[in-house]
């Protein structure tokens, strides 16, 4: 038996078309990329996810080990919720690709200046489309390994390193006791 803790992959994907949304959960299911896929449609609802309030208030602790955001959203754009996970100590170190259709030399430029991850183009094909989630799934599920602050143990508490003597020899960025 593996005495291993198995980390809960879970991917929060924030798109407000709802074609690009059938089309990324389905390259991402068909390849089992993620434990979870949760799916919001707009700036507000990745907040509200992301601090556990609202609708969210009750869902389990722990954030995404990876986060799918769309620039153009409604009611709070994309790079104002990139500014946002990146500014707050408990959620910078969460991974954030940037998925768009912009190629505009600013939207690039604003997105690196802001600490995303990664910012791909949506490809206009269907199978185009299909393979770059897939790779991008395969790189952030599979060949990544998560920040620590997005690990969410299944079943069982959420495991923390020692705050001097995480995975990677580099001081944890919260206490040791959890909290």
């Amino acid at each position: 038996m593996d005495t291993k803790t198995k980390i809960v992959k879970n991917i929060l994907l924030v798109e407000d078309d709802t074609g690009d949304v059938e089309l990324t959960l389905a390259a991402l299911e068909e390849h089992h990329l993620a434990d979870k896929i949760e799916v919001v449609n707009n700036g507000t609802e990745v907040l509200d996810y992301l601090y556990r309030r609202g609708k969210f208030k009750d869902r389990a602790a722990g954030n995404p080990i990876l986060v799918l955001l769309d620039l153009k959203m409604p009611k709070v754009s994309g790079l104002e919720v990139l500014k946002i996970i990146k500014a707050d100590e408990q959620l910078k170190l969460i991974p954030v690709v940037v998925l768009s259709s912009s190629r505009e030399r600013p939207d690039v430029v604003q997105c690196y200046q802001h600490g995303v991850n990664a910012y791909v183009l949506k490809a206009v094909d269907y199978g185009e489309f299909v393979e770059s989630v897939k790779q991008l799934g395969i790189f952030w599920t599979a060949v990544n390994e998560p920040p620590p602050n997005t690990w969410c143990a299944a079943p069982g508490p959420v495991p923390v390193p020692e705050q001097e003597n995480d995975l990677n020899g580099i001081p944890a960025p919260y206490p040791a006791s959890g909290g």
